[in-house]
């Protein structure tokens, strides 16, 4: 199947994307990569670049400038390493198929396109497709350990590889095994996400700095996955240099939290929102300072204040009346005698009678 023709970009380098088509648009679940691999790239391309699809939807993209998988969706882990596996699977290969473009010159590009499938009976699938300046160059058919050449110039790189089985061996266990692996943990990944989506609980408080310059301090805090938007805005218009952002940082609930403020003229302060986008939000979340929020804040903290002195004080008087009822239990125990049996001083032997 032919794939699509190259848009031209920077410097006239040809980059292309493969047409995903039925690789990675199946009615299976699949989950594919888009590999592409520049033997001599200009200044500021990467040499190569990758970009990963679960079910025809983009996921993560990782590239050799930044060596770094960075998630395009929230059920991503930062920690994937399933993007190094694939530089070193396909790497090699792209490294020999370079080597051709020593006898036509010019700049050109190398695609890959790789992944595999599974359906609900259990059944998997799995492709590898090489390409060359947009066009079929030379896929594996794993079923066979076989390369089937799309182009006269692919049929020596056949001959060379069909040469060592052991290496088609381990492409067929990558696509078969490992592949399926990475894709039923994306599954669950993306189910478990599904299910767990937190939207965030947000509020502006104030800190008076004088009386040309105060503080508004947006707070989100409560919301699943991390990944979150937080901007503080002026009549619409976000204020991206002002602004002092902070890391979205864990709560112990498993949730997140964030907040990041703005330093502005009390006068101007009608004019300034914030506003929080989440994946639990129908619509983003906008809040402004009200002193009538602040005022309820300050009821609430004056409560609480109150309560903490109140139960200060009844601790106090708890104490104070159980060291008093000690004291009086100690004075008796050591031997004071109780008024009763204390003998007047002016009694004596003669006072008593014998019959």
């Amino acid at each position: 199947m032919p794939l699509p023709r190259p848009p031209l970009l920077l410097l006239g380098v040809v980059l292309v994307s493969f047409g995903r088509g039925r690789f990675c648009g199946s009615p299976a679940n699949s989950l594919c990569y888009s590999y592409l691999h520049l033997p001599e790239p200009s200044q500021g391309l990467p040499h190569f670049s990758i970009r990963g699809y679960l079910d025809d939807q983009p996921m993560a993209r990782y590239d050799s400038l930044i060596r770094k998988m960075e998630p395009l969706v929230p059920w991503v882990e930062e920690e994937d390493t399933s993007f190094q596996v694939l530089e070193w699977v396909i790497g090699i290969d792209l490294e020999k198929l370079s080597k051709l473009d020593h006898q036509t010159g010019g700049p050109h590009t190398w695609q890959a396109i790789l992944g595999c499938e599974l359906w609900e009976d259990g059944s998997k699938g799995g492709f590898l497709h090489y390409g060359y300046d947009g066009r079929d160059f030379i896929s594996f058919d794993k079923e066979t350990l076989r390369w089937v050449a799309a182009q006269p110039q692919a049929e020596k790189v056949k001959e060379e590889w069909e040469i060592h089985p052991g290496w088609s061996q381990r492409k067929k266990t990558y696509l078969e095994e490992t592949c399926i692996e990475w894709l039923q943990r994306y599954q669950l990944s993306k189910k478990e996400a599904s299910q767990k989506i937190e939207p965030p609980v947000g509020k502006v408080t104030c800190k008076e700095v004088d009386d040309h310059l105060e503080v508004l301090i947006c707070q989100a805090f409560g919301f699943y996955p991390k990944q979150i938007q937080a901007t503080w805005t002026r009549d619409g218009e976000a204020c991206v240099y002002e602004t002092l952002p902070r890391n979205v940082a864990p709560n112990s609930d498993g949730t997140y939290y964030v907040w990041l403020s703005i330093e502005i003229d009390p006068k101007e302060r009608d004019h300034f929102r914030c506003r929080l986008e989440h994946q639990g939000l129908q619509e983003p979340l906008i809040l402004a300072w009200k002193e009538e929020t602040a005022r309820i804040w300050w009821i609430v903290n004056a409560i609480g204040a109150c309560t903490i002195l109140a139960a200060g004080i009844l601790l106090f008087l708890i104490c104070w009346k159980r060291r008093k009822k000690l004291h009086q239990e100690e004075t008796t125990c050591c031997g004071q005698v109780p008024p009763e049996m204390v003998r007047s001083p002016l009694s004596t032997q003669d006072d008593i009678q014998i019959e």
